[in-house]
């Protein structure tokens, strides 16, 4: 089935984000699932799951992060989960139903966070490789991935190798020519499209890590909505046990684990994902 797909600007807090939606071709829609990336990525990561759970009759919406992709940096560097949380709520506020939000690692914690705090702002939750126990070497790998990438590329080329060296298990291996749509051209280089300050709010710091964990547990312990936990089986940043301990935190949630798949799950296998996500949907 073919899907209407459109490009919106959305309101967050201060600051205004960029995204795609695409609604079925027979409404009407089933309901609003807002889609959310990970660190680094762009809503473009999401853009298979997006025009899949509209062909399943659901309206997607995916959103690009404030500092990420074409939504707007902000003035004041506050790239912290909280800041990325009221974004979500104010995006949630100018929709006529609750939707389902799927987030992964980055987008995956300001959902939790946003729903912790208002356990009335979404109808279920999907988390995507992100818990609120995260393997510190597998988030330290992210980071000097980050880190790595600010003096830019020689060529699309480059970028890619990147991504295959941090992403062995990825089945597919990025195009060079899709990673334009992530990257920008400057000076003769290309450089990911996110604000570098992304790496320098301490509030994202490595001395903040308690601070974070117990703010997402203390968020888990609160969810009340049906909430799915998909996990990369080769993940380095969710483990078996940071995964039983979510489970624990909400006794409700249920787990799939995506065989062949690391810590971007919706780059990796997004098949697997979708057809994971829907069946959950199904069931929601």
């Amino acid at each position: 089935m073919p899907d209407t797909t459109t490009a919106v600007r959305l309101r967050g807090d201060g600051v205004t984000l960029a995204a795609d939606r695409w609604d079925p071709v027979d409404p009407p829609s089933r309901g609003i699932a807002l889609l959310l990336h990970g660190g680094g990525q762009t809503r473009h990561s999401w853009q298979h799951t997006g025009r899949r759970l509209a062909d399943h009759g659901w309206t997607a919406i995916t959103i690009d992060a404030r500092g990420h992709g074409e939504s707007d940096w902000a003035d004041d560097g506050d790239y912290s989960i909280s800041a990325h949380a009221r974004d979500l709520a104010a995006v949630v506020a100018e929709l006529d139903f609750r939707p389902v939000l799927v987030g992964a690692s980055l987008g995956g914690m300001t959902s939790l966070i946003a729903q912790g705090t208002d356990p009335t702002l979404a109808r279920a939750l999907v988390l995507v490789d992100i818990t609120p126990r995260a393997e510190p070497e597998g988030l330290e790998k992210i980071s000097s991935f980050m880190h790595d990438g600010l003096a830019g590329f020689d060529s699309l080329e480059d970028a890619a190798a990147a991504v295959s060296a941090y992403n062995p298990h990825r089945r597919r291996p990025p195009r060079p020519d899709g990673l334009r749509k992530n990257l920008r051209l400057r000076d003769g280089r290309w450089y990911w499209h996110w604000d570098p300050r992304v790496l320098t709010d301490r509030a994202n710091g490595p001395e903040n890590a308690g601070v974070r964990e117990e703010q997402a547990r203390d968020a888990a312990r609160s969810i009340t909505v049906p909430t799915l936990l998909i996990r990369g089986a080769q993940s380095d940043v969710v483990s078996a046990e940071g995964a039983r301990d979510l489970l624990e935190l909400i006794p409700t949630a249920r787990q799939i684990d995506v065989s062949g798949a690391g810590h971007m799950v919706s780059g990796d296998d997004n098949d697997v994902l979708s057809e994971g996500l829907i069946e959950f949907l199904e069931d929601v």
